[in-house]
């Protein structure tokens, strides 16, 4: 008898459901997906892209432009959209009309991978469009329980990990933001001092767009949380690029805080700044090793598939292929 074997699955970069299925994405090439951004003007200037960049991330003027405003363009489309859905659902209904919902996007992707640079791009970008004028960006970092509730919990080391976040208070946010709430408010995280700062808050006001940027904002609905925050977006993108890229990546980070941001007598990993370049890297390959890589390889990229739009990135950082789901 002929032995079965099953297909293997990649759980990297190049394969987004296993190859018996047929894919739910479109995959674009950069060159293609550069010219869907027909006459859309440029808006950003070359400064301004600079203030963008993330630590290490080759961002500029091209790559805003072939990448970032086409899809500025898309989400657009796909807001104008949800506001003459919502217009005729309330005909439909026979209801006064109401201010349209916000159109909600959420960001995700891997520590290092650029998912912040993008967040910043759409929003600014989004923001020049006449018919989303008000955009705002929130990380999901301020919804971390405290360092303390951590320790007490025993997951102090998995920080960043799905549980070690208040998904329910996630959750009342973006819902109350949805609802049209006049001001809500999400907690303050500080990278600094690597915690939760208390009484200090983000407020949201009644945005046109609200842009969610985190770890694992694609998580779906459990038994325990039945209602997931990726069921309140309108659009989401995965970031994404191979684990041994976004390791580099994340070692070059590391080398880079150690000169800047550590060296604050606050931070949190002061303790790192007078390490020597092996040292530094030992430790950085310590953090991949045992926290980062286990959780985007465990939670983070299992998630990619059910994005609306992947960017994937080469080692250079550049993005060179969109995949975005067929509708």
């Amino acid at each position: 008898m002929a032995e079965s074997k099953r297909p293997p699955v990649s759980t990297d970069t190049q394969t987004l459901v296993r190859p018996e299925f047929t894919s739910p994405f479109l995959e674009i090439d950069r060159d293609e997906w550069a010219r869907l951004a027909g006459e859309t003007p440029m808006p950003l200037t070359e400064g301004e892209i600079a203030a963008f960049r993330g630590l290490g991330e080759p961002l500029d003027l091209a790559e805003v432009s072939e990448v970032y405003r086409p899809l500025s363009r898309l989400i657009n489309q796909y807001a104008i959209a949800a506001k003459e859905m919502h217009r005729r659902t309330r005909g439909f209904i026979h209801r006064d009309e109401e201010r349209p919902t916000p159109f909600v996007i959420g960001i995700a992707g891997s520590v290092a991978v650029g998912k912040s640079t993008v967040a910043r791009i759409l929003r600014d970008l989004l923001a020049r469009w006449p018919e989303t004028p008000n955009v705002q960006l929130i990380t999901t970092d301020g919804f971390l329980y405290p360092n303390h509730e951590l320790e007490r919990r025993g997951i102090a080391a998995r920080k960043g990990f799905p549980e070690s976040y208040d998904r329910r208070a996630l959750l009342r946010f973006v819902s109350q933001v949805k609802a049209g709430v006049p001001e809500v408010y999400a907690p303050h995280y500080s990278h600094l001092i690597y915690d939760i700062v208390p009484g200090e808050y983000t407020v949201v006001k009644q945005p046109d767009i609200l842009i969610v940027e985190g770890l694992n904002v694609l998580q779906p609905a459990t038994m325990e949380h039945p209602l997931a925050v990726s069921d309140l977006f309108d659009f989401s993108v995965y970031v994404d690029a191979r684990t041994a890229d976004i390791q580099q990546w994340y070692r070059n980070r590391f080398l880079k805080l150690r000169e800047s941001a550590f060296s604050d007598p606050d931070s949190h990993f002061r303790r790192f700044a007078s390490v020597d370049d092996d040292a530094a890297l030992a430790i950085a390959d310590e953090f991949w090793t045992n926290i980062n890589e286990p959780n985007l390889v465990a939670n983070i990229r299992p998630t990619r598939a059910r994005a609306t739009l992947v960017l994937r990135k080469e080692s250079d950082h550049r993005v060179q292929k969109v995949l975005l789901r067929k509708l």
